[in-house]
């Protein structure tokens, strides 16, 4: 356990899966590639699935719009797309430099979710361009999954795109990692015995993903006014209208309707009596304090998600009095992971054919997820299921097309037990094939 690991066997098995992944990747030169779903006994088939035979199918969509989802992949294939302006913890590295996690999100979400998915690097910083292209794109695909793309131009792009466009989208870094953290935070809250709408909770950091948790744990109950949001420059209140309303129009948003006690000052002011604190600021591991951690209300809750180094490391955080303590590595307890959540989410959504994705399906997932953890038994040091418990896919996925189903935005009328089903044969045949490709050797495994 990672618990009787010595600081420095942590630390070195922190560091290993950088080593690695500076070996596999030109061992692969890429993750992702393209194979044909229908089947091709000779050439002759070419003749059904090009010229002349295509030809039927094309004009059955060109006269009736629907059947593009009865005819092609559109209904299950999505683009995952990033200017690359805010990629995991390393900022603007450009769209080229983007390409790899792109890569690796989109073999996420067809082994979690069975969902078919490209990446596409925009080429440009300008919003406008990066609205309208993505528009372009939409005859292509079923769903947007916006990544990596640096605020505040985040919060118009996925408004603009989410009012203008046809097919559902959203911003993992905002929507997703936000359904994970209210997830985790429902089960802390039940371990320690506390209820969502009386803790206090400190936000260390006020971007795009931080200011959607803050939206979302409101709408799964904690009482907004015990919310106190920290920025670069402070503790975010009434008080700092000029600068923010003018610039920060969601920060101001959140102003108004957080801080109830009107506190001021730095992050230690605000997380002194916080029974929870999330953060998704600057990497660590100095980023938080053990002196704040031990300020906090007793059986305190610390979610620190910065990538790839947390603001404060686990057992350090741990030392300084937390109860429970959440990061997003994998290779450290609880952690609080968008793989989570965006592929679960997205299979519920193509499989009611929604129209958007909603804040509320989100929390539906989060529920699901949460429950999840307890059926498994949760406690201290499993907060949530892992990748591993691919059980949690199809369960996120009927909570997700159900909700959908209320709320009226969906083109199909499933049950859960139905949703669930269909979603359980569809990620069950994408893991089953990529482990028949490897056990035929058609994917390499690299030597050790």
């Amino acid at each position: 356990m990672a618990s009787k690991m010595t600081k420095e066997e942590l630390l070195a098995k922190a560091k290993q899966p950088a080593e690695d992944a500076m070996r596999l990747h030109p061992f692969y030169k890429g993750k992702l590639g393209v194979m044909p779903k229908c089947c091709i006994r000779s050439v002759d088939d070419f003749a059904i699935w090009y010229t002349p035979g295509v030809a039927k199918p094309c004009l059955d969509i060109r006269d009736n719009p629907e059947k593009v989802f009865e005819h092609t992949n559109k209904g299950n294939m999505i683009a995952v797309i990033s200017d690359g302006t805010r990629v995991l913890g390393l900022g603007d590295i450009g769209p080229e430099a983007a390409i790899p996690v792109m890569e690796g999100k989109a073999i996420l979400f067809k082994y979690l979710g069975g969902v078919d998915c490209v990446q596409i690097c925009l080429d440009t910083k300008d919003p406008d361009i990066f609205i309208e292209t993505v528009k372009l794109l939409q005859p292509s695909f079923g769903g947007f999954n916006l990544e990596d793309i640096s605020q505040p131009k985040c919060f118009r792009i996925l408004d603009t795109l989410r009012k203008e466009c046809r097919i559902p989208v959203w911003h993992d870094d905002q929507q997703g990692t936000a359904a994970v953290t209210v997830a985790g935070l429902i089960n802390a809250a039940k371990i320690v015995g506390k209820e969502l709408s009386e803790i206090r909770v400190a936000m260390l950091g006020a971007g795009a993903a931080n200011i959607c948790i803050a939206k979302m744990i409101i709408l799964a109950g904690v009482t907004p006014e015990n919310i106190t949001m920290i920025d670069s420059k402070g503790i975010i209140h009434k008080g700092r209208e000029k600068e923010l309303s003018t610039k920060y129009k969601e920060k101001w948003e959140m102003a108004q309707i957080t801080n109830g006690d009107n506190l001021t000052g730095d992050a230690p002011d605000a997380i002194k009596n916080a029974d929870a604190l999330i953060a998704l600021s600057k990497i660590g591991p100095d980023t938080v304090k053990p002196e704040w951690i031990k300020s906090m209300a007793d059986d305190a809750i610390v979610f620190v998600c910065a990538n790839p180094i947390p603001e404060i490391y686990p057992w350090d955080a741990k030392e300084a009095g937390a109860r429970i303590v959440a990061t997003g590595r994998s290779d450290f307890p609880n952690q609080v992971n968008n793989s989570l959540g965006f592929p679960g989410i997205f299979r519920g959504t193509l499989d009611v054919m929604a129209k958007t994705i909603t804040d509320e399906m989100c929390v539906a997932a989060a529920i699901e997820l949460a429950r999840t953890a307890e059926d498994m038994g949760m406690h201290e040091d499993f907060l949530l299921p892992t990748m591993d418990n691919w059980e949690v896919y199809p369960r996120e996925a009927a909570a997700v097309g159900r909700k959908a189903i209320e709320q009226g935005i969906a083109r199909l009328d499933l049950t859960y037990e139905e949703l669930k089903a269909k979603a359980e044969k569809t990620i069950r045949h994408a893991r089953e094939s990529f482990q028949l490709l490897q056990d035929k050797g058609f994917i390499e495994l690299p030597k050790k």
